[in-house]
């Protein structure tokens, strides 16, 4: 037996769940089940099995073998979100909401309300402002999806869970975008769910958030169960080891001194651009830059400008000594200039293409030949991402979305170091990534600067930032507060600049 024993308490069970996608297994008989008032966290690498197995026990998906128990009984879960009638809900990493529309309307959207053939807008107003005060969010019922911010999204997923009635609640990546402070609102909202006995898995990639939030943690690896433990038998390094099965102490590469006297490769002077400025930087050849920050502060307003995805309204860019007017995409590229978006799903990868041809699409003129696209390039360079980049998958001719969230950053790293580029901007580089993949990218980031590629990390996970980085250009509010060196790349000095607590001069 590869699980605990059921207990009476249990209200849906995974019983020796096998699952085949045609001639690929990615479940290989795992065992879990899920009890009322608990959170059972879900963790794994990507591709570990745990966005299958999340969408089997809420009838996205129908197992190859074994069984559903939802209350003891042998079950058929209805398909495609029908299973919220029975009170189990997915809540998605990317949120299903629409954005054009209200709070209220998005509660009750497909059941609405109705009185004598018409909307019945008064009751649906106020059942919903009651989710609201149960579970403390300061919003309306009539204010608008677009208008809120990612937490209050988040929120308005779990009202929607509760106002069916939810028995298991099921959250992929909930905390993914969502900064400390909101992370801590949210949590007190789950424990209020735990209270009222709703049973709810919590797929995160984030062990220190597992670990206070979880009562117990089930662990997959490659498709197959690894373990079931109460969270107090568990440290973070633990679950680490025990999703990748291999120690983890090296997940920073050693860290090599930058040469301060260097090529300098991009100079930014006083650059002004919607939402930020003045902000002046230097980045030498080989050397890694951290862009550290709250959530607003123009971190990546700053190389969107640089990169021609906005407009650049005053201030000078020089790349390698070369003056630069404002750059389009293209130009960026062919100066050796590449950005690695924060958004991959929306905005870095086609999902409903196939691998080639999202690897090659930026580099696309260095695989045309007399007009005409060359295939066996294409092949060869897919050949060679695979390997270089570690990307997983049993066919290499699958739909982009349906790999694993860290193959498919893999992906996007390809497909920008495709152009061959001597300045790499990576847009939090680990986001919804596990740790044995963060490791991976860690390393490649490092072995770039070995090379001489110069490399700006952007993120919102401090210990990648004092992990891998230089320098750290701290900013808040559009403007840039610090630059630290050495040994004043800790936390503390980091919070304190974010937060305005302290500024150099840097003029």
């Amino acid at each position: 037996m590869n699980a605990q024993a059921s207990t009476p308490t249990a209200v849906i069970e995974a019983v020796n769940i096998s699952k085949s996608f045609g001639p690929v297994p990615v479940l290989f008989s795992v065992s879990m089940d899920v009890r009322s008032g608990e959170v059972h966290a879900l963790i794994g690498e990507n591709g570990a099995g745990k966005s299958t197995l999340m969408k089997i026990l809420s009838g996205f998906h129908d197992p190859t073998s074994g069984q559903i128990r939802l209350d003891g009984q042998k079950t058929a879960l209805p398909p495609n979100g029908a299973a919220e009638k029975l009170g189990i809900v997915l809540i998605h990493q990317e949120l299903n909401l629409a954005e054009q529309m209200t709070v209220e309307e998005n509660v009750f959207l497909g059941r609405e309300i109705r009185s004598r053939g018409f909307l019945d807008k008064a009751t649906m107003r106020a059942a919903v402002q009651t989710y609201l005060d149960e579970i403390g969010l300061d919003i309306a019922p009539t204010d608008r999806i677009s208008d809120l911010t990612i937490a209050q999204k988040q929120m308005v997923e779990i009202v929607k869970a509760v106002s069916r009635n939810a028995r298991i609640l099921i959250m992929d990546e909930p905390t993914a975008v969502l900064t400390e402070e909101e992370t801590e609102v949210f949590f007190r909202q789950v424990e209020k769910l735990k209270e009222s006995g709703v049973g709810i898995v919590f797929v995160s990639h984030k062990l220190n958030e597992v670990k206070a939030i979880a009562d117990r943690v089930t662990i997959l690896r490659d498709g197959q169960w690894i373990d079931t433990r109460s969270s107090t038998e568990l440290t973070p390094d633990m679950m680490a080891q025990m999703m990748v099965g291999r120690e983890l102490s090296d997940l920073y590469p050693p860290m090599h001194e930058a040469d301060v006297d260097a090529q300098l490769a991009l100079e930014v002077d006083s650059l002004v651009a919607p939402g930020i400025g003045p902000v002046s930087f230097s980045l030498r050849k080989g050397e890694i830059l951290g862009f550290s920050g709250l959530i607003g502060s123009g971190r990546t307003a700053v190389f969107e400008a640089i990169c021609g995805l906005s407009p650049i309204e005053s201030g000078s860019v020089r790349l390698f000594g070369r003056d630069t007017s404002p750059l389009s995409v293209a130009e960026a590229r062919d100066l050796g200039l590449a950005y690695l978006t924060k958004d991959r799903k929306e905005k870095g990868l086609l999902l409903d293409k196939k691998m080639q041809p999202n690897l090659t699409l930026f580099a696309l003129p260095k695989f045309v030949k007399n007009f005409a696209l060359n295939g066996k390039a294409e092949e060869d360079a897919l050949s060679r991402a695979i390997r270089r980049f570690d990307v997983r998958s049993k066919d290499r001719n699958i739909t982009v979305g349906k790999l694993s969230g860290g193959n498919q950053q893999k992906l996007l790293l390809a497909k920008i170091m495709e152009c061959d580029p001597r300045i790499v901007i990576i847009d939090e580089p680990t986001r919804g990534i596990d740790v044995g993949t963060k490791q991976q990218i860690y390393h490649f980031i490092a072995a770039l600067a070995a090379e001489g590629v110069s490399v700006v990390v952007i993120s919102s996970e401090m210990p990648e930032i004092i992990g891998i980085c230089h320098r750290v250009v701290v900013m808040r509010e559009g403007q840039i507060t610090g630059v630290l060196t050495g040994d004043h790349i800790n936390e503390n000095e980091i919070m304190r600049y974010a937060a305005g607590l302290k500024r150099e001069d840097l003029h």
